[in-house]
């Protein structure tokens, strides 16, 4: 709290001050009291004013300083009523309570949007449950009747149904995920049997090297994140994917390489973000842009990072990287 800001709001009890000793000199002078008595009067009166002033200005600066600084310290801004001390002025207490009112409703509005968040991600999940039920049984029925249209139209059904799902628990993931160590070639090869017809049907090659390790993830959530990354690779006409990990004794990278259309530069840095679809996604009608999204929002939450290398009518690479500690060491 600056001295001049202070000044500036007391002025008008400054002027006040001044004209209560305007009038008092009048009526001084009016009943003849002596210039000495009035000048003394006069001095106590302003020291006296002085010194209240100085009070209230160090006592204000002391809590509005405390105040600002808790503020500039706080990551979570809302736990500042929390760290604020009661005040000894008035006005001070009516801000604590001001502070402290408004915090209590807030909480009480994000629970309310937290209860009514948790039960729709409950009716999603449910839902997606009760309709992957019905979608089985037709692509049991298409594979039966032998009917490949119709089953990859099911499978592309399916696929997106999953990914609801996925999205739904991604900002719980922690809930549903047990990290212990995962070996990549087993994850990746049931990735790979559960699109076999689709890649088949697009003649489409995969290669692997040195998969024979383990990281420490999620094997189900590192299935679907192998899901995401195949699909992407047969929509945007890849006919060959090349998946290979590197160990060292920090982490092991995993590189997820195919030779697709590729990513325009311009569109490299936000290819993660929600939504995003890009110049290819607008070229692509079937594009999303919420399959590389979830995908980060699951490395994050696994403790994996991830980024993308790309030209443009050469290639896409996705890069995982699996840390590793003392702890848990896969090696």
């Amino acid at each position: 709290m600056k001295l001049t800001d202070f000044i500036k709001g007391r002025i008008p009890a400054y002027l006040m001050i001044a004209l209560a000793w305007v009038l008092m000199l009048i009526f001084l002078s009016a009943f003849h009291v002596q210039a000495q008595a009035a000048v003394m009067i006069s001095v106590l009166l302003w020291l006296g004013a002085g010194i209240a002033e100085v009070w209230e200005y160090l006592r204000k600066k002391q809590f509005y300083d405390k105040l600002l600084h808790s503020l500039n310290e706080l990551d979570q801004k809302y736990l500042l009523p929390e760290m604020t001390g009661e005040p000894g002025f008035c006005e001070g207490k009516i801000l604590c309570e001001v502070l402290r009112e408004t915090d209590k409703s807030m909480c009480e509005q994000i629970g309310m949007h937290r209860r009514a968040s948790a039960e729709f991600r409950e009716y999603i999940e449910l839902w997606v449950h009760e309709i992957k039920l019905p979608v089985a049984s037709l692509q049991l029925m298409c594979h039966n009747d032998g009917n490949a249209k119709y089953a990859e139209q099911l499978k592309r059904i399916d696929d997106y149904i999953e990914s609801v799902l996925y999205y739904a628990r991604s900002r719980n993931a922690e809930k549903d995920y047990l990290i212990k160590p995962v070996p990549l070639k087993r994850v990746f090869a049931d990735t790979a049997i559960r699109n076999r017809e689709e890649l088949q049907q697009r003649g489409i090659s995969l290669s692997t090297d040195n998969l024979d390790t383990e990281v420490m993830t999620d094997a189900k959530w590192l299935g679907f994140i192998f899901g995401q990354l195949m699909n992407n690779s047969m929509k945007y006409g890849a006919d060959e994917i090349t998946v290979t990990a590197e160990d060292t004794h920090e982490a092991t990278v995993l590189r997820f390489r195919d030779n697709g259309i590729g990513i325009p530069e311009s569109d490299l840095p936000y290819i993660f973000e929600k939504s995003f679809t890009g110049e290819n996604g607008r070229t692509h009608s079937k594009s999303t842009g919420m399959g590389l999204y979830i995908i980060r929002q699951l490395c994050a939450k696994l403790g994996h990072s991830i980024t993308a290398e790309s030209v443009q009518g050469e290639y896409t690479e996705i890069v995982i990287t699996f840390g590793k500690n003392d702890l848990f060491d896969v090696r």
